[in-house]
């Protein structure tokens, strides 16, 4: 069934690399894009959050809407259905192999340290560059939008991707020094293309399903998730016969392959060019905006207090084993993956914001029980509270701020990005130093300061504006 008034992408047609939205005309049959606003970003009609603000709703097409609420299932069947499909499952696949990557020097930590004898302090250091990289990365993207379309832009994170496995396989060919050398240019790579795909992979999912918007985000970082979760699997398989170096080649080829299909496959068209009225005012002057970039930053916070610190808190703080101790940083991320499955299916039904405001009270939560664990069972329990505490947070916080600044979505998700990748370097060095004088269980109970300075933040954030002078306020 084809319901009324269902638009796939806002304002443009899908397209390949180097043909413009007329060369192949709008794809889905019965279907034509909407040129009377100007091809804006606006919400036009109803909200799924509640209705329009009543200047939103006079204002029409004066107001910059440009799409309506629309998604993939108003193309039922046929070739164009099939190309549909095709770059929904190129999107989200991306998201996977782009997680995979991102953690795949944490993943090889044990066969790096082995082969080479790097020192705690020399494999420490490896993840400095990617922190600085994957913000400068994200920072330069908003910069790089100006020349280049997000297509262009996720090439480049594919090569920079390609590039760090090339480096991560090549150490295990050299000596110590330059093994170091190696490695640290890796991370550089990965932390510049994880940076650079932030806007793409934010913009993308919002393109395809105008209308569910908080759910597609919430199912790429999903993807992003099982990836995460999935690297550290793939690693201890080949690891067990003897064939680690398999897990890097397969990855460098696995990114030439999305780089070479990311310039084939059919992409929603961004916007056309607009000028800054029709853009609306900068999300850096709206205290709204730095109120999200806060709370990424808090929320990253208290992700690294969980992933980076885990084994060692449950083994040497609470003397399990290791084996055990991995068990509890393993349930933190399926959890963590399990848990954007399920709010993707909730934000379906509810508004985001309701979801949004729930998942810093399990975090809190999480945090003060922690000093309680006194097992295995107990340990894994609570890490996988922390893990759906944390789960669908951040994909919240891109997807709602997008939604208040509609004309500038890509920056917003590369800014964020930045946000969230620097709070994970906060979270990592400042738990570490804090360790010199304090155990784990009295940071992890100090550390419930994050989630819930985060949920008090929240509040404003999420705020329906009383008036909407402009495409600022244009969503919820």
């Amino acid at each position: 069934m084809v319901a009324e008034n269902r638009e796939p992408f806002p304002s443009a047609a899908l397209t390949v690399a180097g043909e413009a939205p007329a060369a192949r005309g709008f794809p889905f049959p019965g279907v034509a894009p909407r040129h009377g606003c100007g091809g804006a970003w606006g919400r036009q009609g109803a909200d799924p959050a509640g209705p329009a603000p009543p200047t939103q709703r006079k204002q029409g097409c004066a107001g910059n809407a440009g799409y309506t609420r629309g998604s993939m299932s108003s193309v039922a069947s046929g070739p164009d259905a099939r190309a549909a499909r095709a770059t929904v499952t190129f999107l989200y696949t991306s998201g996977f192999v782009q997680g995979v990557i991102m953690v795949s020097f944490a993943a090889s930590s044990a066969v790096l340290r082995g082969r080479h004898g790097f020192s705690d302090t020399q494999y420490g250091s490896i993840f400095l560059p990617q922190v600085a990289l994957s913000a400068v990365g994200a920072i330069g993207s908003s910069a790089l939008l100006r020349r280049l379309d997000l297509r262009r832009l996720l090439v480049l994170s594919f090569a920079s991707m390609a590039l760090s496995q090339a480096a991560l396989a090549a150490s295990h060919f050299l000596e110590p020094g330059p093994a170091f050398a190696a490695v640290l240019l890796g991370t550089s790579l990965m932390g510049l293309g994880a940076g650079l795909s932030a806007a793409p992979l934010n913009t993308y999912p919002q393109l395809l399903f105008p209308a569910r918007s908080d759910s597609a985000v919430v199912a790429m970082h999903t993807a992003i998730g099982f990836g995460l979760a999935g690297g550290p699997l793939f690693v201890g398989a080949v690891v067990g016969y003897g064939a680690w170096l398999l897990f890097p080649l397969v990855f460098l080829a696995a990114c030439l392959y999305l780089l070479g299909e990311t310039l084939r496959v059919a992409l929603p068209e961004g916007p056309p060019p607009r000028t800054p009225k029709e853009r609306g005012p900068s999300p850096a002057g709206a205290p709204r905006f730095w109120l999200f970039v806060a709370l990424a930053v808090l929320y990253a916070v208290a992700e690294a207090a969980y992933a980076n610190w885990a084994v060692l808190y449950l083994s040497e703080e609470k003397g399990l084993p290791v084996a055990s101790a991995s068990l509890g940083l393993a349930a933190f991320w399926l959890a963590l993956s399990a848990g954007r499955v399920l709010a993707g299916f909730f934000v379906l039904r509810f508004p985001g914001e309701r979801v949004y405001l729930g998942l810093p009270v399990l975090m809190a939560a999480a945090s003060l029980l922690l000093p309680r664990a006194d097992g295995v069972a107990s340990g894994v329990t609570l890490y996988a509270l922390a893990g759906l505490g944390c789960s669908a947070f951040y994909p919240l916080t891109v997807s709602l701020a997008s939604r208040r600044f509609p004309g500038h979505v890509a920056w917003v998700g590369a800014i964020l990005y930045a946000a969230l990748v620097t709070g994970i370097g906060l979270g990592s060095f400042a738990a570490g130093a804090l360790r010199e004088r304090w155990p784990l269980s009295t940071i992890y109970g100090w550390s419930a300061l994050c989630p819930l300075l985060a949920l008090v933040l929240a509040l404003p954030a999420i705020a329906r504006p009383e008036k909407a002078p402009g495409p600022e306020a244009a969503g919820p």
